[in-house]
């Protein structure tokens, strides 16, 4: 998938949706029943269309309603199998996108901030060393306050990972930050968590990455692909015959 990353973020979504609801619907036609599938369908259709004519006899609409209830879990039971089929790829590709296209990369030279965030009611300093190709803007030795220490920085391209990564020092232990700039779509890990320390987590404030404009409105990743899956899935099932 990292040869995507090239593409418009955009691009990148709608390619994976497309192959996602395809692959679903494969999988459904070929692991279901589908004649079954479509007369259950069928019938459930049927039974919603006689529930509208039954709004004044309410004893009778409670019966058609439980006919229509266990046609239902029939139809959901019979498709579970594909469902279990798909989620584990789901699932993982999910989680590369959003590793990969939840936020904007850090640019070279682009201010960017580094927050420290701590347990309630800590006090204190605590002081960052950057690595050759970062500045800190300001001073690097900051008070704790209200649970929070904060940095501006910038720097040149690179991947500042492992002993080359960004170091904190606070009440005598050393925390170490990864941070990724560059001018195509990566980054590191925006939150690194921190334990047994007054220390909780250390974040990289990359700006959230927003992928379709709707009506004015920016949307991210998740909901760009809900968008796309659902008309994907409906335009193949229709195309495949998948009930």
């Amino acid at each position: 998938l990292s040869p995507m990353l090239s593409l418009h973020p955009v691009w990148v979504v709608l390619i994976i949706s497309a192959i996602i609801a395809l692959l679903i619907n494969v999988i459904i036609k070929y692991t279901t029943n589908q004649t079954l599938m479509k007369d259950l369908k069928s019938e459930l259709k049927e039974l919603q269309k006689e529930m509208k004519t039954l709004k004044d006899q309410p004893e009778k609409m409670m019966q058609v309603n439980k006919q229509a209830m266990q046609t239902n879990m029939k139809y959901m039971s019979h498709s579970m199998k594909a469902t279990l089929f798909t989620i584990i790829p789901v699932l993982l590709i999910f989680g590369w996108m959003n590793a990969n296209i939840a936020f904007e990369p850090i640019f070279p030279g682009q201010d960017f901030t580094v927050t420290a965030n701590f347990a309630s009611g800590t006090t204190g300093t605590i002081y960052m060393t950057a690595p050759e190709g970062i500045m800190v803007i300001g001073n690097s030795t900051k008070d704790i306050v209200n649970n929070q220490a904060a940095w501006t920085l910038q720097g040149e391209t690179g991947d500042y990972i492992g002993g080359n990564a960004l170091e904190l020092q606070y009440d005598g232990q050393t925390f170490y930050k990864d941070l990724i700039i560059d001018t195509k779509q990566r980054y590191s890990e925006t939150t690194k968590k921190v334990s047994n320390s007054d220390l909780k987590t250390i974040t990289i404030n990359n700006k959230k990455m927003k992928i379709l404009n709707i009506f004015g409105m920016q949307i991210d990743w998740f909901w760009t692909y809900i968008i796309f899956s659902i008309v994907f899935s409906m335009s193949f099932k229709k195309w495949m015959k998948v009930y």
